[in-house]
């Protein structure tokens, strides 16, 4: 039936990018309730690079094929699931598995991409899109007039954030290397070098009333000034610990670390919130739920790029074949927007 072979990317332990394998084999079949989807576009996002360290805090065992989003077309369908699908455009979000040509899927976890947005667009827009949208719209409530502060606004969430947080009537104080505040002048943000000293200080200057949202990839220290950055009624929303990447020891320390100041400060009778995000929160309790309301947010981020009110930024394509390259671009930090695998 297909002469087609199946390409994958696998990541057999803790190695640098060069040690990334490639596997050759069938192409799978799809199951009752699955798809077969023939890959076109995945990403190099930050859970890769913390996944080659061993350091992503609920990774599978090696080896595994990593890829945690992906978008291509419905190759084929199995029982019950709805033969119209085969030939469409599909987004999913999957953790791991994505690295691959043809990857199996349940039909129940794919997004419909519009007609006119291109695979390589969409998949810019994927977890980065969901991400920067739940943390906006379902935890902080962002609204017009509001002033928030977006850290590594020049990076793969926080460059759809800002333009979200735009899109919404928000006003954006962003922090990047220095390099790239004049884009994110252009895009009507006020930047601020994180790398120049008291960087808190430099915000308030900028909002000496404190601002209503602060999103945060950072973690460690720097999190407590992104705290106290808050006016009443604010909320933080941390979404990672970028801070830790390089570290060893415990995976789980400095989110379980966290986790515990969020807790402690939605305890005091303060009158602002702290999250944890984390995109994949609710789907072990009430996965129908979880996966309608994917669904419902990635079809907003599509509509919000075919506004015109997102852009997709590619950083660079490459073939699969080259993804210890792409790894390499993706963690070199010189690079905006998403790095892109096709097949």
């Amino acid at each position: 039936m297909n002469t087609e072979g199946l390409v994958e990317v696998v990541l057999p332990g803790k190695v640098e990018p060069e040690g990334l394998q490639i596997r050759h084999g069938a192409v799978p079949t799809a199951g009752p309730g699955q798809v077969v989807i023939r890959m076109e576009a995945t990403g190099v996002s930050f859970a890769e690079q913390q996944m080659r360290r061993g350091r992503y805090y609920d990774q599978p065992r090696f080896p595994f094929v990593p890829g945690y989003d992906l978008v291509g077309t419905v190759l084929a369908t199995g029982e019950g699931v709805d033969p119209g699908l085969a030939g469409i455009r599909v987004a999913a979000l999957l953790k791991v598995g994505g690295w691959a040509s043809h990857v199996l899927v349940d039909a129940a976890d794919v997004v419909p991409v519009p007609a006119g947005i291109g695979a390589a667009e969409a998949e810019t827009l994927v977890v980065n899109g969901i991400t920067a949208w739940q943390m906006l719209h379902r935890k902080a409530r962002v609204r017009a007039g509001d002033t928030v502060v977006v850290h590594g606004a020049n990076g793969g969430v926080g460059s759809v954030l800002v333009q979200l947080a735009q899109a919404a009537g928000a006003r954006v104080i962003g922090t990047a290397s220095e390099r790239h505040h004049d884009a994110l002048r252009e895009r009507g943000v006020a930047p601020v070098d994180y790398r120049a000293g008291d960087v808190a200080a430099r915000i308030r200057e900028l909002a000496p009333r404190g601002v209503a949202a602060v999103f945060d990839h950072v973690g460690g220290r720097g999190i407590v000034d992104s705290w106290r950055l808050l006016a009443p009624g604010g909320t933080l929303v941390s979404y990672g610990s970028a801070s830790t990447r390089d570290d060893e020891g415990s995976k789980q320390w400095p989110v379980l670390k966290l986790l515990g100041r969020v807790w402690m400060w939605n305890a005091l009778p303060n009158r602002r919130r702290a999250y944890f995000f984390n995109v994949w929160a609710g789907r072990a309790l009430a996965k129908n739920r979880f996966r309608a309301r994917l669904r419902t947010d990635l079809t907003q981020v599509f509509a919000a790029l075919q506004r015109g009110e997102v852009s997709a930024q590619i950083a660079a394509q490459l073939p699969l074949t080259r993804a210890a390259d792409a790894m390499r671009l993706a963690e070199s930090g010189t690079v905006a927007g998403k790095v892109v695998l096709n097949p």
